[in-house]
């Protein structure tokens, strides 16, 4: 498509600020997912589904038979409480969108218009708003437990997202490992509260899982190789409430990340031996609760191939051998589950507060061209006759 072929940015951005004004949580996206579904009837396309709640799939029909192609954007918003300032804030006390779904989401909607306007393609371009992304709810998984690979067949799905730190216009999509996976882990510390002037008749659980937390960091500095990637954080304590007394019981809860499973089976395995270990030591009792979240996410390599070179054809410019980020995504699941490939889109700088998750943080409305002409691109160019089979 000539990159003069887009048209009517402005409503595009004003559909992505009025999703802004409304952000709604996992799995109570029904103001989100209608205003989606009104966009897509207006431009003649069918939902093919309502899945995962509040999830809807849809398709558009090129002019011919053909392969098939699935477009991926989030529409979840954060519990975070807005502090922009901007005229198009979030109306919903402590809920904004502070990672850019809303951008996503219009985006997403953008191509739509555009390729339903030209269907300069053969075959089927699936279009996928799914829900619940952030904090480990598995909008992602629940999609793909409900169906939805059955319902777009072998297409490859791809899935975009923008990224503060990374310059406006630049365009990363890397092979094998993305993203991280992430878990998560609680540990109830039991020991005997008593006086802190008498802590000799105390069995003391702050002691304790001070020394667990320290013997946590070990499991990276000491039983995994230097050129593995894992993240050991802890990063909540809770005990006690008063200075002149030792509590009975400390909680603490932490995330690991990493890009291999084996490496994730091994930190598993370590953090309950060490668990154990120190709650022998220090004579109390631990139990812990360990969770598996998201995978890793990891991009097919002919998909994230392709995927760059969508991204020159559209005039981007693709990064190179960028590292993944230790974050995490439950497009992983989809990734799974089929191929495809989940890509970035350069935000430009992450100061000030730009960053993702922040409560002053605003999805950057010049990548709207950009992300559009990217979708539009890679379906023209996958569904003519060059793309996956």
């Amino acid at each position: 498509m000539p990159k003069d072929a887009l048209n009517d940015i402005d409503e595009i951005v004003g559909w992505r600020r009025d999703l802004h004004r409304h952000p709604e949580l996992a799995f109570e996206e029904e103001r989100t997912r209608d205003f989606v579904s009104a966009r897509l009837k207006e431009m003649g396309i069918e939902e093919v589904a309502r899945i995962a709640g509040t999830g809807l799939v849809a398709r558009i029909d090129g002019r011919g038979p053909g392969r098939s192609i699935a477009l991926r954007a989030d529409i979840d918003a954060l519990p975070i409480e807005e502090a922009t300032n901007v005229e198009h804030a979030s109306q919903i006390p402590g809920v904004m969108h502070a990672c850019g779904h809303d951008g996503h989401t219009a985006m997403l909607l953008g191509a739509a218009r555009e390729l339903s306007r030209s269907r300069d393609f053969a075959g089927h371009v699936y279009l996928v708003f799914q829900p619940a992304e952030e904090n480990g709810f598995g909008g992602g998984e629940r999609m793909v437990e409900e169906g939805l690979m059955d319902l777009i067949g072998d297409a490859p799905v791809f899935g975009l997202h923008n990224w503060p730190g990374l310059e406006v216009g630049r365009f990363a999509a890397m092979p094998g490992a993305m993203m991280a996976s992430m878990d998560t882990f609680d540990v109830k510390i039991t020991g005997r509260g008593g006086h802190a002037a008498m802590p000799d008749q105390t069995r003391d659980p702050v002691v304790a899982g001070a020394a667990l937390v320290a013997a946590l960091q070990s499991i990276v500095s000491r039983t995994v190789a230097a050129t593995e990637a894992l993240v050991i954080s802890v990063t909540q304590i809770h005990a006690g409430d008063a200075y002149n007394l030792i509590p009975e019981t400390l909680h603490l809860a932490g995330t690991v990340r990493t890009l291999s499973g084996n490496v994730r089976d091994h930190a598993e395995t370590r953090i309950r031996a060490m668990v154990e270990g120190v709650a022998r030591l220090h004579d109390v009792e631990a139990e812990i609760a360990y969770r598996r979240s998201y995978p890793v996410t990891i991009n097919s390599e002919a998909e994230a191939a392709r995927a760059v070179e969508a991204a020159t054809a559209a005039g981007l410019d693709p990064v190179p051998d960028l590292p993944p980020s230790m974050g995490s995504e439950d497009f992983a699941y989809m990734l799974e589950a089929g191929r495809g490939a989940y890509v970035w889109l350069g935000a430009g700088p992450a100061e000030g507060g730009r960053h993702l998750h922040s409560p002053h943080y605003d999805f950057n409305d010049d990548l709207i061209p950009l992300g559009v002409r990217w979708w539009t691109t890679l379906v023209e160019r996958e569904l003519a006759g060059g793309g996956a089979e």
